[in-house]
């Protein structure tokens, strides 16, 4: 019984941990990111080998953009490549009155929205203001990086978008456009560098 109890005291005290590593952080109403994705040429097209999967480069992508949302998977095709998606907002759709206005959702590698009554803001802006990313930790250091991100932080992710594929005929290709929606649309990012700005209600 004693050791039951024990264990029991274990678990609760982990399970507190980790709800304080993952809460989602608050933030008062207001534009927290402007500027939208920066994408570029490849300044490298060399092919990338990442482990079983040969990533090819097709543009340097650096975003800043708040977490709305993440979604961690270990069973998928792409789990071993891409262990998370993170559903990124910038512009007004970092805003938290735009935010709040929504009920927002990941499953099986899709971002979804819905409102209840009305839009907060344009459909066609939030679809140029929003997307699903599929991210890749270039290494260790980065992958511990994007496992404490949390819903609400903003983050800046630099690397590059890409194309994977696999000896087996696999392949996953990233979308290049901010202006697409639905199957094929998210971005695909070998994520080099991950910032995450102090959030002032932690």
């Amino acid at each position: 019984m004693h050791a039951l109890l024990l264990l029991s005291i274990a678990l609760l005290a982990f399970g507190g941990l980790r709800w304080a590593m993952h809460r989602p952080v608050a933030h008062a109403a207001g534009v927290l990111v402007d500027a939208a994705p920066r994408q570029t040429d490849p300044s490298d097209r060399s092919v990338v080998q990442h482990g079983d999967y040969a990533l090819q480069p097709l543009a340097d992508f650096d975003i800043e953009a708040r977490v709305l949302s993440r979604a961690d998977y270990s069973f998928d095709a792409g789990a071993a490549l891409s262990p998370t998606d993170l559903a990124l907002g910038w512009g007004r759709m970092s805003d938290t009155a735009v935010i709040d206005a929504l009920d927002i959702d990941q499953s099986v590698r899709y971002f979804t929205y819905r409102w209840r009554d009305a839009p907060p803001i344009p459909p066609a802006e939030i679809v140029r203001s929003a997307t699903n990313l599929h991210a890749i930790p270039a290494d260790a250091a980065t992958a511990r990086a994007l496992a404490r991100v949390r819903v609400g932080d903003v983050v800046e992710l630099r690397g590059r978008l890409v194309e994977a594929s696999r000896a087996d005929g696999w392949h996953w290709r990233s979308s290049l456009s901010r202006e697409d929606s639905g199957a094929g649309a998210c971005e695909l990012m070998l994520v080099e560098s991950i910032d995450r700005r102090p959030a002032r209600s932690d």
